[in-house]
């Protein structure tokens, strides 16, 4: 008897479409609710800017500029097209365009807010592509396991997975390239199976898997650690066969695998001048090559656990209260005491049959194989991926079919079916956490920060900050778009770019040059102020109140009045 025997109580054909529809109603749901309640931080202005065909440089630096100047990058353009957004892309980011080209298109379907690009198209987006992978990674664990119970099952983890959420609420290009991993595995499933029966692997499925991996790489150059990881599980399995038969390589299933590996670095190689070529690349990710020290060593691997928790389930550790924060941690734990070991039996039932067994271990290979990808990186290569949850988009698609196999063999008793609804509403609570903004909050705050310059300055503001990449402009953006949307009834704030290269003094001279010449008087905040303070600063008045910290802006407010030091 099949493990997988799912005898509904429906007998109509329509069973099963009408129960994904509602595993998709429910997931797209979530996905749109509180769409743009959180403001965008610096890689969503990266996508508007970029999507809408404008750039980054036109933003006058080591100037004191009004809001109005600072968000004409937001502004849509008639003229823009596809090509000005390849251009200004290859020039200032580290990106491939598939994603800001399909953008770019969308984003003109929706009128400006205040002017500006509308946020809710950019981000519905992704968040219509981030419910598409709800039939998709259905149709993913159908043909991995051949079960319309392990597709239902992972289908409904997807619709709630709070990860998946927060990756569909910005916009950004994670959704798209989750779809594109889906697909290639699928791909990678069906030649596996083909590869074990030495069979040949239809040229449908090669084709396709070179120009879904294309289309992948195209979309985000680390869907190249998918690639890699199905690769090393490739190794390992020609490792298992050549034991019984040293020829294997040269089997018809081996040679189409050559193909659509040649195929494939064709396809890849192709973008390595330019993203060799991009003086942006190193810059953008310096926050992931940071140097470590004492327990900062240990740090990845507390950042990994986390990120797989929250691939399952997220309750509010990030509420403002310290008691919900304490409670939800004291839930998460006795949660996952509870469900681990009937995850962990479900997938040994799953190996211990023999139509489950070979399926299993393939996907459990690329989860395994990829994480250990993450930690080579961060390790040996000095590139710290468990800093970036995002990056796990490599393999989570595997960690949904895996985990709705786990599920469905779980599922055949009554004590089984009652632990599987607790674990989706757990699951269901997790989604509202993210949509509600707590737990995966936004890095940038700037809402609450113009609430904060409100509250504690009453004359004219300037704004400075020290500036390396377009990041530090959308810093910037994301307070000067919160005083335009919002249409405070408050002095537009001037804000200040001082561009730093090498040497710090650089912005501290600029900033210098730049007070002498405003009128007082004026408070000055610097934020995210990277540089020593000049004497023009030392001679205004430090704020010495208590204030709150605001995530993504560190300050220091300075009241320069008419006779401080004049």
């Amino acid at each position: 008897m099949r493990l997988y025997n799912w005898h509904s109580t429906i007998s109509s054909r329509w069973f099963h479409p009408l129960l994904l529809l509602i595993w998709l109603i429910i997931g797209l749901g979530l996905r749109l609710t509180n769409l743009t309640t959180k403001p965008p931080w610096t890689d969503e202005f990266s996508t508007l800017v970029f999507s809408l065909g404008n750039s980054f440089l036109g933003v006058p630096l080591d100037q004191a500029i009004a809001p109005d100047i600072l968000l004409q990058p937001l502004q849509p353009q008639p003229a823009a097209n596809l090509h000005d957004v390849w251009r200004h892309l290859s020039h200032e980011t580290n990106h491939p365009p598939i994603y800001f080209g399909l953008a770019h298109l969308w984003m003109q379907l929706f009128p400006t807010q205040q002017g500006l690009v509308s946020l809710w198209g950019a981000r519905s987006l992704a968040a219509i592509l981030g419910a598409v992978s709800i039939p998709v990674i259905y149709v993913f664990s159908w043909i991995a396991f051949r079960s319309r119970l392990v597709g239902h099952l992972a289908a409904a983890m997807m619709a709630v997975s709070p990860y998946a959420i927060f990756l569909a609420q910005e916009a950004r290009h994670y959704s798209l390239v989750i779809l594109w991993v889906i697909a290639s595995l699928a791909c990678f499933v069906i030649a596996t199976r083909h590869i074990q029966n030495q069979t040949q692997i239809p040229i449908n499925i090669a084709l396709s898997w070179i120009i879904i991996n294309a289309l992948g790489i195209a979309t985000h150059y680390f869907f190249v650690l998918t690639l890699l990881t199905e690769g090393l599980v490739l190794i390992v399995l020609a490792g298992q066969q050549i034991r019984t038969n040293p020829k294997v390589f040269l089997s018809p299933p081996w040679r189409r695998i050559y193909a659509v590996a040649l195929g494939t670095f064709i396809a890849g190689i192709v973008w390595l001048p330019v993203f060799l070529q991009n003086s942006y690349g190193e810059q953008l990710t310096d926050w992931i090559q940071q140097p470590r020290q004492g327990f900062a060593w240990l740090s990845p691997f507390f950042q990994a656990f986390a990120a797989w928790v929250t691939m399952l389930y997220l309750l509010p550790v990030e509420a403002p209260q310290l008691l919900i924060v304490i409670a939800s941690g004291l839930v998460m734990l006795i949660f996952i005491i509870w469900a681990a070991p009937i995850l962990v039996r479900g997938l040994k039932a799953n190996l211990q049959q023999p139509e489950t067994r070979f399926v299993t271990q393939i996907l459990m290979g690329v989860v395994a194989y990829a994480i250990a990808l993450f930690f080579v990186f961060t390790y040996f290569l000095g590139i710290d991926l468990t800093r970036g949850a995002r990056y796990n988009f490599v393999y989570f698609p595997s960690v949904i079919a895996l985990l709705g196999a786990s599920l469905a063999a779980t599922w055949h008793s009554s004590q089984g079916k009652k632990a599987v609804i607790a674990i989706w509403l757990m699951g269901f609570i997790s989604a509202v956490t993210v949509i509600c903004n707590l737990g995966y909050q936004k890095y940038y705050r700037p809402d609450l920060f113009v609430k904060l310059i409100q509250q504690t300055s009453q004359v004219p503001v300037l704004i400075a900050t020290t500036q390396v990449t377009h990041v530090q402009i959308g810093e910037m953006m994301g307070i000067a778009r919160e005083f335009r949307i919002r249409n405070i009834d408050f002095p537009s704030p001037l804000f200040l770019l001082a561009n730093q290269d090498h040497d710090p003094q650089i912005s501290t001279n600029t900033l210098e040059k730049t007070l002498n010449k405003l009128p007082r008087p004026f408070d000055l905040w610097l934020v995210n102020f990277h540089a020593p303070i000049g004497e023009s600063v030392k001679e205004c008045a430090s704020d010495t109140q208590s204030l709150p910290g605001v995530n993504g802006y560190e300050y220091k407010i300075y009241h320069c009045s008419s006779n401080s030091g004049r």
